[in-house]
């Protein structure tokens, strides 16, 4: 079982390292390229003013926020919802980075999980074309009319299926789990199933097999079913 974890982020600002804070997570788990429909989400109270510019970015006011959680309320969950998951972010640099300097704030270890960041893989996939989470909805024909504004959860949720597009398609996840079900053991109560010697035989009543002997002779004489009844 592959388990990912589409993650974004909205923050105060765009260092963390002069003060801004993160004020919101989302969380999308996939399971085999496959959205499980469980999710992470949480706003956090920044201890600290919204810059306008922040806010026009993703509408979270200082007000709204004010009687959110901390982080620090919220740092075990966000970890055991994570695990140790493949993280699939846009622009993870920016992100990982705001985490694991909310972390550090708490004297915790920083994110040690395997990253992947969609802005190198669509730079890698689609070369020379506009990288956005919003030119890649364009470009793969995903609706992302909802995003009025940047909101973690929602965020992630696009990212999710622009990710599955980047990596080929919906197909990936589908064939992944066909190959998974060819995989599956068989063994009922102990025992192992094996190959027949000879064939079941047929359920069709005498009634049953003479009208469908009538039907095929209605057919012609190169009719498919006249060679699968010999």
């Amino acid at each position: 079982m592959k388990r990912e974890i589409v993650l974004d982020t909205e923050t105060t600002g765009l260092s963390a390292a002069t003060g801004d804070r993160v004020v919101e997570i989302g969380c999308v788990e996939l399971i085999n390229h496959i959205p499980s429909g469980r999710h992470f989400h949480v706003y956090l109270n920044p201890e600290r003013d919204m810059p306008e510019e922040a806010f026009k970015v993703h509408g979270l006011s200082s007000e709204f926020l004010s009687s959110k959680p901390k982080f620090a309320e919220e740092a075990e969950s966000f970890l055991d919802f994570i695990g140790d998951a493949i993280l699939v972010i846009h622009n993870a640099p920016f992100d990982i980075g705001f985490l694991n300097h909310e972390l550090e704030r708490l004297r915790k270890p920083s994110l040690s999980n395997p990253v992947i960041d969609t802005v190198m893989l669509a730079r890698k996939v689609l070369p020379g074309q506009r990288v956005s989470l919003d030119s890649l909805c364009k470009t793969y024909g995903i609706d992302n009319s909802k995003r009025t504004l940047h909101g973690a959860l929602l965020d992630s949720e696009i990212l999710a299926d622009v990710y599955l597009e980047l990596i080929g398609g919906r197909q990936v996840g589908l064939a992944l789990v066909a190959s998974e079900r060819r995989e599956v053991d068989v063994s009922v109560g102990g025992g192992t199933a094996k190959p027949r010697n000879h064939a079941l035989p047929s359920r069709l009543s005498a009634a049953e097999r003479a009208a469908h002997e009538k039907l095929v002779a209605t057919l012609g004489a190169d009719a498919l079913w006249l060679a699968y009844d010999k």
